[in-house]
């Protein structure tokens, strides 16, 4: 350092610099001997060349003892002194002191960040006779300055971007900021609102509130706080749900974020949802869900008296076979608009579907309820258009009294249309109150059949899967489907009740195509589970045998669920084969696309044996009548295994079906029978518990 101050001197000297200049420069260099100095002569070019460099200088720029001599130019790489150079020139130009943050790149990818002040030293003759630069290294600084920044902008791009409101808020409250979101929601700008009290947006009824959570939060609380209005700039409330978070600076509280999340649109969808799932589609009345509702509600708090009326469009089936199913819908829109004229705060009405409505009117007697119900017949009295037609309605009114007919909503109901059925049996168009002698069997029946008809619509019915199991691996791979009805008025019914019932009344056809669909769409589902071996039968009845699209059906179904045509099992009983010249074509097609055809019941009629000649049968059930006896009965165990051997010789499946007891198990076992069906081993049972019992332990 002292050979570097005597040169330093001596050239100074013979530039002859006065002596004020000389102590200027030399404290520049010890009192900021931490920073880089260098010490540049100007000369013509202009260039600047390297008259003294100190230590911190050569070191952390990396530069060698040598570069003292050498112009800027010679010294270091061209593109970084090209650009320090022009800088320079900045001095030379201005005459002024010129600063300047640069970056110094290594090889090793090192980066230094520095900030440098150049200073020039004038001569005698004013003229700028060097350059002083004062190099401080700031790339800790620096570092620190570009981590704060992105930070900043990491926060900034939080709440700028961020769907709910911010508020940042002082801790009395004033408004400091607000992000865009906040200023959507609340309809003013961040400039309108800053500075303002976050109290003016909070409604009157929540302010309470608001000052509990906001004195919590102040305390150090985060808090998911509460649902509350606030006020926009137009007046109207909005609902939000309000979080509140402490801003903590240097382990001090200095302020909130009030952050609001707009639950405006989802109360109106959660108010669509409510509208939709209580009224009809159609009509835009109440539903059949809401009439429950309403009657849970009164029966569980009032006490007094009212009327449920049950209403049925007499002949309406003709206007939808005449109009078509819009116009039919048209029609009921315009019964809709007369029925719910008389609603009110104690009347009430109701569409449960097709052309059936409800009325609840309460606070109601014998004697009100039968003058109000000749005011809906008033209302019929005029008829109705459509596409320039006129049309005349009558309606069927049954009604049931709360609490002398019902003690809950299903009996009322259900005792609404025992009432109103009784009408449509004695000639229609007209009203019934209910009486406890209507509960006949025919009523019964007659409501029966009209539950039935909606029974698909409604999803009450079901399949149920019976195993049938190979006697000689115990393991179940086939299975009977059979039909179970479960009604929320009837509850459970037999199938030996409503089987009948709809073979009598010609509902077996669609009821049997939802079989045939819901079986092969069963199958799908097993398949997808990886159980392709499955095998489901399906019972089908001689009115679906009359169907000239049954095997079209039937294919339909196979290809649209994708499934093997061998997966499927055919049923017939000896009621089909009555008319074997339909059914031997009928059947041979099925056999033709793969589907497996079996014969229920078999050895109970007269003609069993030349079914097996004339039908392309695969597989044989013997009927329950004969499982029964085969333990009391030598003849009936005889049949039974003659049977047996009969199907084997004719290389068909036989299968034993109402097996219920270890011994029959045996018996047939001996007499080699392949498969057995009954209680002994399940009852019929949901798909989801074969899969556990069965077919997941395979």
């Amino acid at each position: 350092m002292d050979h570097l101050k005597s040169t330093l001197t001596k050239d100074l000297a013979s530039a002859q610099v006065n002596e004020k200049i000389q102590k200027i420069l030399f404290d520049i260099i010890f009192q900021h001997v931490q920073d880089m100095v260098y010490v540049m002569k100007v000369e013509k070019g202009p260039a600047f060349r390297y008259l003294f460099v100190n230590a911190a200088g050569l070191n952390q720029a990396n530069l060698p003892i040598e570069v003292i001599g050498k112009t800027m130019t010679e010294a270091l790489p061209l593109d970084f002194s090209r650009d320090l150079q022009k800088n320079y020139e900045k001095v030379l130009v201005n005459r002024d002191i010129v600063s300047f943050d640069d970056t110094f790149s290594f090889a090793d990818g090192r980066k230094v960040y520095g900030e440098t002040i150049l200073t020039p030293i004038f001569n005698e003759k004013n003229h700028i006779s060097h350059v002083v630069a004062v190099t401080r290294d700031i790339t800790a600084w620096t570092i620190e300055k570009n981590k704060i920044i992105v930070s900043e902008q990491r926060y900034r791009s939080i709440v700028d971007n961020n769907l709910d409101a911010i508020f940042s808020i002082s801790l009395e409250g004033k408004i400091l900021e607000a992000n865009p979101a906040a200023a959507m929601m609340t309809g003013y700008s961040e400039k309108q609102m800053k500075n303002r009290s976050i109290y003016n947006l909070i409604n009157d009824w929540d302010l309470e509130s608001f000052r509990v959570v906001l004195e919590k939060t102040c305390s150090g609380y985060a808090l998911e706080s509460f649902d509350c209005k606030i006020i926009h700039r137009k007046g109207k409330l909005l609902l939000v749900h309000l979080k509140t978070v402490p801003i903590v600076i240097h382990g001090e509280i200095s302020g909130v974020y009030v952050i609001c999340k707009d639950l405006s649109e989802q109360v109106k969808n959660m108010e669509t949802i409510k509208y939709m799932a209580f009224h009809d589609q159609l009509t835009s009345l109440l539903n059949r869900r809401a009439l429950l509702e309403s009657l849970s509600e009164q029966i569980a708090n009032n006490k007094e008296e009212f009327a449920l009326f049950s209403i049925d469009l007499d002949r309406f089936k003709y206007i939808n076979d005449t109009l078509g199913h819009l116009g039919g819908d048209e029609i009921l829109k315009k019964v809709a608009e007369r029925l719910v004229q008389y609603q009110n705060n104690f009347c009430f009405v109701y569409r449960q579907g097709g052309d059936e409505f409800n009325i609840l009117l309460l606070n109601s007697g014998r004697k009100k309820a039968a003058n109000f119900v000749q005011q809906i017949f008033s209302s019929f009295v005029q008829s109705f258009y459509y596409n320039s037609q006129e049309y005349y309605i009558t309606p069927s009114v049954g009604i049931s009294m709360f609490p002398n007919d019902g003690m809950d909503s299903e009996v009322l109901i259900k005792n609404a249309d025992e009432a109103l059925f009784r009408v449509k049996e004695k000639g229609k168009a007209h009203y019934q109150f209910y009486r406890t002698d209507m509960n006949s069997e025919t009523t019964n029946i007659v409501l029966l059949e009209t539950h039935l008809r909606k029974a698909i619509e409604k999803d009450e019915l079901k399949l149920f899967y019976q195993p049938q199991v190979d006697l000689q691996t115990s393991k179940a791979r086939s299975f009977e489907a059979l039909l179970r009805w479960n009604n929320p008025v009837f509850g459970s019914i037999s199938p030996d009740l409503f089987i009948p019932l709809a073979e009598d009344t010609g509902l077996i056809i669609p009821i049997g195509h939802w079989v045939i669909e819901s079986a092969c769409k069963q199958i799908r589902e097993w398949n997808l589970m990886g159980y392709k071996d499955v095998r489901v039968a399906i019972n089908i009845s001689p009115k679906q045998f009359q169907q000239h699209q049954l095997v079209e059906t039937i294919c339909f179904m196979v290809e649209k669920y994708k499934i093997h045509s061998s997966s499927l099992e055919i049923e017939i009983t000896e009621g089909a084969m009555n008319n074997t010249k339909e059914t031997i074509p009928l059947l041979k097609k099925l056999k033709e696309i793969g589907i497996k055809i079996s014969i229920d019941d078999f050895g109970t009629g007269y003609s069993s044996l030349n079914y097996l000649k004339e039908f392309p049968i695969d597989i044989l059930k013997i009927d329950r009548s004969f499982i029964r006896e085969i333990l009391v009965d030598e003849k009936v165990a005889a049949i039974t295994t003659t049977i047996i051997h009969l199907g084997k010789s004719l290389g068909l499946e036989v299968i034993a079906e109402g097996v219920e007891s270890s011994s029959q198990v045996e018996f047939l076992l001996k007499a080699q029978c392949h498969k057995i069906q009954g209680y002994y081993y399940s009852q019929p049972i949901p798909a989801k518990e074969i899969e556990e019992n069965y077919l997941e332990n395979k």
